[in-house]
């Protein structure tokens, strides 16, 4: 395993896992669906880009990461209003 999938693998699982999924968690714990789908859907995201690493693909995993800030930043500002 070379040092792109170690950044790849580590991209899916620090972010995918840890972040989103406590995020997913406040949203089925505050019933919050549109909060919980958005994070579902960053979640997603980011575990798609890790495959831009692994292809060499710097373009598109840098717009799938503002894709999966964009819906992170969504389902923060619905658990907060």
């Amino acid at each position: 395993m070379d040092s792109v999938e170690k950044f790849a693998l580590s991209i899916m699982l620090i972010f995918g896992a840890l972040i989103v999924g406590g995020l997913m968690a406040v949203g089925i714990a505050w019933n919050d669906k549109a909060a919980f789908l958005y994070a579902l859907a960053g979640a997603i995201i980011v575990w798609g880009s890790s495959f831009a690493v692994l292809f060499g693909k710097p373009s598109i995993y840098g717009a799938l990461l503002v894709v999966a800030g964009l819906l992170i930043a969504a389902s923060i500002t619905s658990i907060v209003t």
